[in-house]
C-alpha cells in the first residue's frame, strides 16, 4: 500500500451544510448479516464533527458485539465499527481544534481535555467521552445523527465507522499528520494503539526486562512490537495457533509457546524459560483461565500482569486474595492507557519515521460492500485486520 488515494478533497467537502445520503453496513439484529443500506446523515450539531470515512477495519469488539455476546449491545438497527480513518467534512458550533479537510482518526475512548480525569496524568479516562458500550446516541441531545427513511439508526462506541459519513463528538476525533498514509492509520483507532500503549503506559516496560504476551491477535502482536521498541530482552508469545509464529517473530518475539503442545501448565514452562518468571505479562485473550496463567507466569515480588482482553463471562477473577501478597500485581488496561488527543499524534510520528510498523497487521483488503466476508475472516481466525475501502 502506498499513499492514501485522496485525489480531490473538495469533493469530500462539497456536502457541507446538507443532509448526506450515503452507504452504510447496518446491523438489524445480533448475528445476522449486515446489509448495505442508503442512510441519511445529518449535519453536525454543537461540538460535533461530520467525517468522510475513507478506510475502516474490523476489531474483535465489533465481532463480539455483532454476535450479541455483550448484553449491552441491544439497540438496533445499529452501525458498528470503531477503527477507521478519514477527512473532516464539516464541524459544528464550538469546535476549535478541527477544521474541514483535516485528516483524522475516530477513537472510542475520547478526551475532552478539561475534566478532572483529562487533567490527571494517572488515567486516560474522560468524564464525558470515556468508552461506554451502553451509549448509542449523541451526547448533545440523546438522539442519533443517522437514519433510514426517518427511522433512527443507533451509534456504537462513540464512533460508528461502517458508513461513508459519520457524526462524532469532537472529543472522539484525533487530528493526525497529513503525511501519514490514511489506510494504515485506521489501525491506531483501537488495536495497535491498545497493544503498544499497554506496554508503554500501563506496564512501562524498560530495556532489558522480560515479557510474556498471551494471545497473538492484533493487540498481542502490537504488544510484542511495543516491547521490542522498548528493548525488552526476552519476549515470549503464547498462542494455540502455530501459524502465529512467523508474524510474532516479525514483530519481535524471541520465543513461542503453544499450550496445546505442553504436558504441564504454561506458567511452569515460562518460569523455567525465565528463572522466577517474567517481569510483565499481557493477557490479550479475554479468558479467565488464560489470565490466571499469565498472572502466575510473572515473577513474585514485582511481576505485573496487564489485562487487555475483554471478559464477557460472568465469572469473577480466578485468584485467592492471599496470592496478591506475593508481590505480584494486576492492572486493567483501557486503550493502552492512551489519551487520544494527547498521545496519538506522537504514535503517528513513530509510524511515519518507521519505528512502529503497521503493514503486517493488514492481512486482507476488501471493498466496503464485502464487509460480511471480512467479518467471516476475522471470526475464523484467518485475518488480523481486513482493511475495507469505499
Amino acid at each position: 500500500m502506498g499513499e492514501s488515494p485522496i485525489t480531490d478533497i473538495s469533493e469530500a467537502l462539497a456536502t457541507k451544510g446538507k443532509v448526506i445520503t450515503c452507504r452504510a453496513a447496518v446491523a438489524w439484529s445480533p448475528g445476522t448479516p449486515l446489509t448495505i443500506e442508503n442512510v441519511e446523515v445529518e449535519c453536525p450539531q454543537k461540538m460535533e464533527v461530520r467525517v468522510k470515512i475513507l478506510y475502516t477495519s474490523i476489531c474483535h469488539t465489533d465481532l463480539t458485539s455483532w454476535l450479541g455476546e455483550n448484553e449491552a449491545q441491544r439497540a438496533y438497527p445499529r452501525i458498528f465499527g470503531h477503527e477507521a480513518s478519514g477527512v473532516v467534512e464539516s464541524v459544528g458550533e464550538g469546535v476549535e481544534d478541527l477544521k474541514e479537510g483535516d485528516h483524522v482518526i475516530p477513537v472510542f475512548n475520547g478526551e475532552c481535555g478539561s475534566c478532572a480525569y483529562c487533567q490527571s496524568d494517572k488515567t486516560n479516562q474522560c468524564e464525558k467521552y470515556r468508552v461506554n458500550p451502553m451509549k448509542s446516541t449523541m451526547f448533545g441531545d440523546g438522539k442519533t445523527r443517522i437514519s433510514i427513511k426517518g427511522q433512527p439508526v443507533y451509534h456504537f462506541l462513540n464512533t460508528s465507522t461502517f458508513v461513508e459519513y459519520t457524526v462524532l463528538d469532537a472529543g472522539c476525533l484525533v487530528k493526525i499528520d497529513p503525511s501519514a498514509a490514511l489506510d494504515k492509520m485506521s489501525l491506531l483507532s483501537c488495536g495497535v494503539t491498545t497493544g503498544v500503549g499497554a506496554v508503554w503506559n500501563d506496564a512501562n516496560v524498560k530495556e532489558g526486562e522480560t515479557v510474556a504476551v498471551f494471545g497473538l491477535g492484533a493487540i498481542g502482536l502490537a504488544a510484542i512490537q511495543g516491547a521490542k521498541i522498548r528493548g525488552a530482552s526476552r519476549i515470549i508469545g503464547i498462542d494455540i495457533n502455530q501459524d502465529k509464529i512467523d508474524l510474532g517473530r516479525e514483530m519481535g518475539m524471541t520465543d513461542f509457546v503453544n499450550p496445546k503442545e505442553l504436558d504441564k501448565p504454561v506458567h511452569e514452562v515460562i518460569n523455567g524459560m525465565v528463572k522466577g518468571g517474567v517481569d510483565y505479562s499481557f493477557e490479550c485473550v479475554g479468558n479467565l483461565d488464560v489470565l490466571r496463567q499469565a498472572f502466575l507466569s510473572t515473577r513474585d515480588g514485582w511481576g505485573v500482569t496487564v489485562m487487555i482482553g475483554i471478559h464477557t463471562s460472568p465469572r469473577f477473577l480466578p485468584f485467592h486474595p492471599m496470592e496478591l501478597f506475593s508481590g505480584r500485581k494486576m492492572v486493567g488496561s483501557v486503550f493502552g492507557g492512551v489519551k487520544c488527543k494527547t498521545h496519538i499524534p506522537s504514535i503517528v510520528k513513530k509510524c511515519v519515521n518507521g519505528t512502529l510498523k503497521l503493514d503486517a497487521f493488514i492481512t486482507h483488503e476488501l471493498p466496503f460492500d464485502e464487509i460480511n466476508k471480512a467479518f467471516k475472516l476475522l471470526e475464523e481466525g484467518k485475518s488480523l485486520r481486513c482493511l475495507l475501502h469505499f
